[in-house]
């Protein structure tokens, strides 16, 4: 289970104490079991800040904090501190990215259900299409994400199994291997019955609860040939 740790402190010398976690950071490096840490900074108040630190687990956790290179680090932070910091240690119970989710509707509602009526509202009307199966470099609307995902489910009975999801700002790519059992005509080729696998990826950019750019990147040559497909 995820756990988080806050630490909530007040200090007038911030520049001071991110000189101190550069050199945590870098002496402790192979180490810590850190995934992730956020600083952030009151707007009420200059000198209140609080730190949210991630862990893969609280058993992690300790670990990290046990380290001899943590315990340095924490005198020094207290020292530059105005009076002791305080920590809340919270196991995390829900975790919702709200891009991973819209990503993850596409591929399980729209792509292997067939929802087209979630095209509208998943993908924004100037949606920007990057496909590398394509001619054009870019194909904008959203109408062109419901053509493809009617041709291809009209082709192949297909599921999508997801290796990776990465979310950092309005970016989501989502690593995945794709399965499809050809049942119907696939670029002029007759169907086959046979399953194929594809690996690929893809990049989402949301703005305002909408995909409004994609990047899809998968070995459209590799199925080519194995469809027996002439010149490919």
């Amino acid at each position: 289970m995820t756990f988080v740790q806050i630490i909530d402190y007040k200090t007038s010398r911030q520049d001071d104490l991110n000189q101190l976690l550069d050199r945590y950071v870098s002496q402790s490096q192979g180490k810590r079991t850190v995934t992730h840490s956020i600083v952030g900074k009151d707007r009420e108040a200059e000198n209140h800040f609080v730190d949210v630190v991630e862990f893969p687990s609280y058993e992690e956790a300790m670990k990290n904090s046990h380290l001899p290179e943590t315990d340095k680090m924490f005198r020094e932070m207290v020292a530059l501190c105005e009076g002791m910091p305080t920590f809340t240690n919270l196991d995390v119970v829900r975790d919702e990215n709200l891009n991973k989710m819209l990503a993850n509707r596409v591929f399980e509602e729209i792509l292997q259900k067939g929802n087209m009526a979630l095209v509208d509202e998943c993908f924004a009307t100037n949606y920007i299409d990057h496909d590398v199966s394509k001619e054009e470099s870019t194909v904008i609307g959203r109408d062109v994400m419901r053509e493809d995902a009617q041709m291809w489910r009209a082709a192949f009975d297909m599921t999508f199994d997801i290796t990776a999801q990465l979310a950092e700002g309005d970016f989501v790519t989502t690593v995945w291997t794709w399965h499809g059992t050809h049942k119907g005509e696939f670029m002029g080729v007759a169907p086959t019955g046979k399953t194929y696998d594809i690996l690929g990826s893809t990049t989402f950019r949301c703005l305002d609860g909408e995909i409004t750019e994609a990047w899809w990147q998968y070995d459209i040559g590799r199925l080519m040939r194995e469809m027996g497909m002439s010149g490919s």
